[in-house]
């Protein structure tokens, strides 16, 4: 639950082609890489973030199962599990940037000039940090996406230490150099021309150190706990609707704001009724001879009140008719849309001696011809 919705990851739209997404991934790829903000925990922590969203945003399967089941639908499928490695994005950014031959350190010099893999390093900035947004799925139904609710939901989320206060450190603890990187954050290791460069094990990236941990959190400054709220959802949400909640995401780090919480809409279908847009659509059936002499019936709305109406003498199989204001609210407006109910003509299957005489009857007086003229399709109508 503890990560970030991929598309905001990326900064694009639900509806983003491929080419958009390569694009944002390239350009984040660019700014947060390791080589160019050495020290920079953050950085690294936005990099492999983008890695793994462009990872599973450019996949064809693993793209449309996230988008109807979010990250429990990749479990299994090695996307959005564990989180993508460095690995698959060395190997693909020879495709984002153009197909350059000299590798992936080759690729980083042609656009900035060289110092990718050097041995110049830069202190990690302890600037305040915003905390990471969180995507939370919530399944509704049909009537509620249409009418509107309330939605509790529970999720976990970090928070600054309750016992710290957020500092990470005991009573009395002091910050220190970390001794191991000498406050640049990260080591590197390697012989020759290349270098690895890594987040700092004792410091975490930080590049200090304190010299009394909170025992709650473990020098962390951080707490994971359970959250619950109440959600209003609108009238006349739609299936993939966001609603983004603001502040009640991860805690930021060094007094930076809270991340959001995304709550993604999954609306369920109904047995009887579907939509398009503000507008809503169900069948009723009648019988031949309602259809022919005309009715008037009475329907169940959505919201459970009855609803008469009339049906024309003559109407055909698959008419529409409809019923103004009995749609879906529109969002903004005290107006809805409309309901159609499409008539379905049913032919017994079975029916009695008399009614049988009763039929032959009006056949008789119909006098229909014997050698009936084709009819054009598009001229039966619905």
């Amino acid at each position: 639950m503890a990560k970030r919705d991929y598309y905001e990851v990326l900064g694009i739209d639900k509806s983003a082609d491929k080419e958009t997404i390569k694009k944002a991934y390239r350009k984040l790829a660019v700014k947060y890489h390791p080589d160019r903000n050495p020290g920079n925990k953050e950085a690294e922590d936005k990099f492999k973030e983008a890695t793994e969203a462009y990872e599973v945003l450019s996949d064809d399967q693993k793209r449309p199962i996230y988008d109807q089941y979010g990250f429990a639908g990749l479990d299994g499928m090695g996307g959005g599990g564990g989180g993508a490695q460095y690995s698959h994005a060395f190997h693909d950014f020879s495709d984002l940037f153009g197909g350059a031959g000299g590798g992936f350190s080759d690729i980083f010099d042609s656009i900035f000039g060289g110092g990718f893999g050097s041995s110049s390093s830069r202190s990690r900035s302890s600037g305040p940090a915003a905390g990471a947004s969180l995507r939370y799925d919530l399944h509704i139904s049909f009537k509620d996406a249409v009418y509107g609710t309330t939605a509790d939901i529970h999720f976990r989320h970090n928070e600054a230490c309750d016992i710290c206060h957020g500092t990470g450190g005991a009573s009395g603890a002091t910050k220190k150099t970390c001794p191991t990187c000498g406050g640049v954050g990260q080591v590197r290791q390697g012989n020759g021309f290349f270098t690895i460069q890594q987040t700092c094990p004792t410091c975490r990236g930080k590049g200090t150190v304190i010299d009394k941990p909170c025992s709650a959190c473990r020098g962390t400054g951080i707490q994971e706990k359970n959250k619950m709220m109440s959600l209003k959802i609108p009238s006349g949400v739609d299936n993939g609707k966001r609603i983004v909640v603001h502040g009640q995401g991860d805690v930021g780090e060094n007094g930076g704001p809270a991340g959001d919480l995304v709550v993604v809409l999954h609306v369920d279908s109904h047995q009887n009724f579907e939509r398009d847009g503000n507008d809503l659509y169900c069948a009723v059936p009648v019988s031949f001879t309602q259809a022919i002499l005309g009715c008037e019936i009475q329907i169940t709305s959505l919201d459970g009140k009855k609803v008469s109406i009339k049906v024309p003498d003559g109407t055909v199989n698959g008419k529409l008719l409809r019923i103004k204001g009995e749609g879906v609210p529109i969002s903004g407006s005290s107006r809805k849309g409309d309901l159609y109910v499409k008539i379905m003509v049913q032919t017994p299957s079975h029916i009695s001696s008399k009614q049988k005489d009763l039929l032959r009857q009006y056949m008789e007086q119909e006098n229909p011809s014997t050698e009936p003229n084709l009819m054009n399709l598009s001229k039966l109508g619905n």
